[in-house]
C-alpha cells in the first residue's frame, strides 16, 4: 500500500516542532479510503480493546507522532528498557497491539489485517488496516516492573497488561474511519493536533501551557493553571477522556465541571478547552513524560507537572513524576515542564497556597482525598467552598446523581 502519511519536514503550524519533526497523519481519504475499506472487508479482522481504539485514534491524528503504527520489537524493547525509541528519541510508554497465540499463529509477516471496534449491534465496525511487519512475544512482568514500577496486579495498568494477549503485532496503520467516539464523545472539543496548532496560531499564541487531568477541577487546579498562565500566552486545558478506572469521575461530568468554571472565572481570550482521547495508563512518572510529549505534538510549549502526576495508590514517590524529566536531554524532550507543589486552601491565609508559600500548619489547610470527594458526592453533599467553587460542586453532585440513577436502572 502507498504510504499516505504527510511526512514532509515542515508540515505543521506552530512555534514548536512535533516530536521527531513531523506531524503524522495516517487518515486515508477519498478514493484511497474507499479502496482500503473495500479491501479490509476481505481481511482477517482484529477487534481492538478500548485502549487500542484510543491508541489508534491518537496515532492517526498525530498525537503520538512520530509513531506511524503499533510498535515493532526494537522500539518496544528500547522503550521498556531505556525510555527511548530505537532511534534515540525519548518515549516512555509502549504503544502495542496484543493478540492471543491462536490469533497470532494465523497471521504471517507482511500480511495486512483489518482493525475494528465493536459496534452497537453486537458486530464490528472496520476502522483501518495494518500491515504486520513483526509478531513477537514479550515479558509482561518485565514491562510491568519497568513501566509501572510494580508487578502487582492490584495496579490497574498492570492488571490490564496481564489480561492482554501474549503476542504483540507491530506495523504501520492506515485508517479510513475514526472510532465512533470521535462523533459521540465531545466532538466539539476533540481537536486534532493540526487543529489546535492552527487555533493557537490564530489566537496569536506562541507560548502555550497544557494542563492534563483525569479529575474534576478544584481550586488547587485553578491556582496552578492561573499561575502558569502568568508566564505564557495561552492555557490549553486538556482533560483525558479515554478509558479510566471504574471509580474515576465520568468524563462527561468532568467536562461539565470545567465548562462551569471557565465561563465566569477565566479570561476567554487566553484559555482553550479540549479533550485528550488517550486511555489512562496510571504509569506515574513515565506517563508524565508521555503526556508532555503528546501535548508538544498538539503545539504546546510548556506542560504542567504536579505532584504524583498520573499516579494511583502509593506506587510512586511524591515527586517522581517531576524528577524523571532530569533523566532526559531537554533538547530532545523539547517541551518545558512546569513543576508545581500540591496546592490547597489555607484558612489563615484565606487563599490557595502551597507548602512553599504558606507558613501555617496543616491544621489550617483544607485537604480532601479522592476517596473523600467520591464519598461526599455519593451522599449528595456539596463539597467545601474552600476545596472547589460551588458551580463545580453543583455539577458534580448532579452528575453523580444521574449516574447512580442510571446504574440503578
Amino acid at each position: 500500500m502507498t504510504d499516505q502519511t504527510q511526512a514532509t519536514t515542515n508540515n505543521y503550524v506552530g512555534s514548536i516542532a512535533p516530536h521527531g519533526g513531523t506531524l503524522i497523519n495516517r487518515r486515508l481519504r477519498g478514493e484511497m479510503a474507499e479502496a482500503t475499506r473495500e479491501m479490509a472487508r476481505s481481511l482477517k479482522t482484529i477487534v481492538l480493546s478500548p485502549m487500542n481504539v484510543s491508541d489508534l485514534e491518537m496515532i492517526t491524528v498525530g498525537a503520538f507522532s512520530p509513531l506511524t503504527g503499533f510498535m515493532c520489537q526494537a522500539d518496544y524493547l528500547s522503550v521498556v528498557n531505556d525510555m527511548h525509541l530505537a532511534n534515540g528519541l525519548p518515549w516512555t510508554i509502549p504503544i502495542t497491539l496484543a493478540v492471543d497465540e491462536e490469533t497470532a499463529s494465523d497471521i504471517r509477516i507482511g500480511q495486512s489485517v483489518a482493525l475494528a471496534e465493536p459496534d452497537d449491534a453486537g458486530g464490528v465496525r472496520l476502522l483501518g488496516v495494518m500491515e504486520v511487519a513483526e509478531k513477537y512475544t514479550y515479558d509482561k512482568e518485565l514491562e510491568a516492573a519497568k513501566v509501572y514500577r510494580t508487578t502487582e496486579d492490584a495496579h490497574p495498568g498492570v492488571a490490564r497488561l496481564y489480561r492482554q494477549g501474549d503476542v504483540l503485532l507491530g506495523g504501520d496503520i492506515w485508517v479510513f474511519d475514526l472510532p465512533l467516539a470521535t462523533e459521540r464523545e465531545f466532538p466539539e472539543l476533540r481537536h486534532t493536533p493540526a487543529q489546535t496548532r492552527r487555533m493557537f496560531a490564530q489566537n496569536g499564541w506562541r507560548r502555550i501551557v497544557a494542563f492534563q487531568t483525569r479529575n474534576p477541577i478544584h481550586r488547587a487546579h485553578e491556582y496552578i493553571q492561573k499561575t502558569a498562565l502568568e508566564i505564557v500566552d495561552g492555557l490549553f486545558i486538556h482533560p483525558l477522556v479515554g478509558e479510566t478506572k471504574a471509580d474515576d469521575i465520568p468524563a462527561d461530568v468532568r467536562i461539565q465541571s470545567y465548562e462551569a468554571i471557565l465561563r465566569d472565572y477565566y479570561p476567554a481570550e487566553r484559555v482553550m478547552l479540549g479533550v485528550f482521547p488517550a486511555a489512562m495508563r496510571y504509569a506515574g512518572p513515565r506517563e508524565a513524560v508521555f503526556h508532555a510529549i503528546a501535548r508538544k505534538n498538539y503545539g504546546c510549549t510548556h506542560f504542567i507537572v504536579g505532584r504524583d502526576h498520573a499516579g494511583v495508590g502509593n506506587y510512586y514517590g511524591t515527586y517522581d513524576a517531576q524528577l524523571i524529566f532530569e533523566e532526559f536531554d531537554p533538547k530532545l524532550i523539547d517541551i518545558t515542564p512546569l513543576m508545581f507543589e500540591h496546592a490547597f486552601y489555607c484558612r489563615k491565609c484565606e487563599a490557595v497556597v502551597t507548602a512553599k508559600t504558606c507558613p501555617h500548619g496543616k491544621d489550617n489547610w483544607v485537604f480532601l482525598s479522592g476517596t473523600q470527594v467520591r464519598e461526599m458526592l455519593a451522599r449528595g453533599e456539596m463539597l467545601p467552598r474552600e476545596f472547589t467553587r460551588p458551580e463545580v460542586s453543583k455539577v458534580l453532585v448532579e452528575g453523580m446523581k444521574r449516574q447512580r440513577n442510571s446504574d440503578a436502572n
